[in-house]
C-alpha cells in the first residue's frame, strides 16, 4: 500500500500534528504528518487509494477560524526561483 503527501494549507498558526492525524486518519493510516515551522502549512503522508476522499472531505473546512486548502503535494523542484542577473548591458570598452 503506498502513501501519497497531501499539502494542507491556511492552518491555523497552533495546529497541532495530533489534530491533523485526527482529522486524516478516517482515511487510512497516518503515516507522517510535517508541520512546517511557523509558516502555516503541513504535508500528510494518507494512503494512496484513499487520497482523493481525503481531499475532498478536507478541502474547504474550517480549522480554527481558517478554511484549510487541501491537495496533492507538488514534487519540490529543483533550483528554485532565483533571478540571477540577466544579459545585455555591460561596458563596452
Amino acid at each position: 500500500m503506498a502513501n501519497k503527501s497531501l499539502y494542507v494549507g491556511n492552518m491555523p498558526y497552533s495546529a497541532t500534528e495530533d489534530q491533523l492525524r485526527a482529522m486524516f486518519e478516517p482515511f487510512g493510516p497516518i503515516a507522517e504528518v510535517r508541520i512546517i515551522g511557523d509558516k502555516g502549512f503541513a504535508f500528510v503522508e494518507v494512503p494512496e487509494e484513499s487520497m482523493a476522499a481525503a481531499i475532498e472531505a478536507t478541502n474547504g473546512q474550517d480549522m480554527g477560524g481558517r478554511t484549510l486548502t487541501v491537495n496533492e503535494a507538488r514534487p519540490r523542484t529543483e533550483g528554485g526561483g532565483g533571478g540571477g542577473r540577466g544579459g545585455g548591458g555591460g561596458r563596452r570598452w
